[in-house]
């Protein structure tokens, strides 16, 4: 892997981490009542989207569990539809997808090989 995609990668980590930790001992409806926590954690969705979107196809290849298409096809979503933010998908990609995402990326920074 090269040094662009390492430091793409761990821009994922670092981003991942911020929006995991946002939501740390949050409900669902925080999200809706707390503007703040709302635009943070979106943002970080996008940084996240943005660096996998510019992984190369070499090192995604490599790394197939990563859903490299759905994290990038999510930031476009929330960059170009930005005024209608689906919460509830936000809210289940905080919870369901991106703790297993912060393991899978230390993973691949660990130099590990993509497993079963």
């Amino acid at each position: 892997m090269n040094d662009l995609d390492k430091a793409r990668i761990q821009d994922m980590l670092d981003n991942t981490v911020l929006a995991v930790d946002f939501m740390f001992r949050k409900t669902r409806e925080d999200l809706d009542g707390k503007n703040m926590l709302s635009y943070a954690v979106v943002r970080a969705i996008e940084l996240i989207g943005e660096a996998a979107y510019h992984v190369s196809e070499e090192t995604r290849l490599q790394y197939p569990k990563i859903e490299w298409a759905a994290i990038a096809g999510m930031r476009h979503r929330l960059i170009h539809d930005y005024l209608r933010v689906d919460y509830d998908i936000v809210w289940k990609v905080t919870q369901e997808k991106l703790p297993d995402l912060i393991g899978q990326l230390e993973s691949i920074l660990e130099g590990e090989p993509d497993s079963d």
